[in-house]
């Protein structure tokens, strides 16, 4: 059974980078869609970068992380990335690696990994 471990969170300055890891213990489709999603208290989960293969890598983004976060893929390692830059306060959550869909919505989503937390100082 495929499992999904996120890495790479931790305690940023604003302005500053992270880079999230999301391993997948089994084998995995590159056409089966890997998302990024983030919730932080009190506030719904929220959508931040999805991935997919169809012919070509396609890629989506938040409306909130656009043009600041980049989400890529290892396929021969079984890897996701998303890679966090110009970090703002508000971007602190618990960031989940999510597979199963080609959507902005975390209902469509089949397998989650456990989390990996970001705060963001000011």
């Amino acid at each position: 059974q495929v499992q999904l471990v996120e890495s790479g969170g931790g305690l940023v300055q604003a302005g500053g980078s992270l880079r999230l890891s999301c391993a997948a213990s089994g084998r995995t489709s590159r056409s089966i869609g890997t998302g990024w999603f983030r919730q932080a208290p009190g506030k719904e989960r929220e959508f931040v970068a999805g991935i997919w293969w169809i012919g070509q890598w396609h890629t989506d983004y938040g409306d909130s992380v656009k043009g600041r976060f980049t989400i890529s893929s290892d396929n021969v390692e079984n890897m996701v990335y998303l890679q966090m830059n110009g970090l703002k306060p508000e971007d602190t959550a618990v960031y989940y690696c999510a597979v199963g869909a080609n959507s902005r919505r975390w209902d469509e989503y089949i397998l989650w990994g456990q989390g990996t937390q970001v705060t963001v100082s000011s």
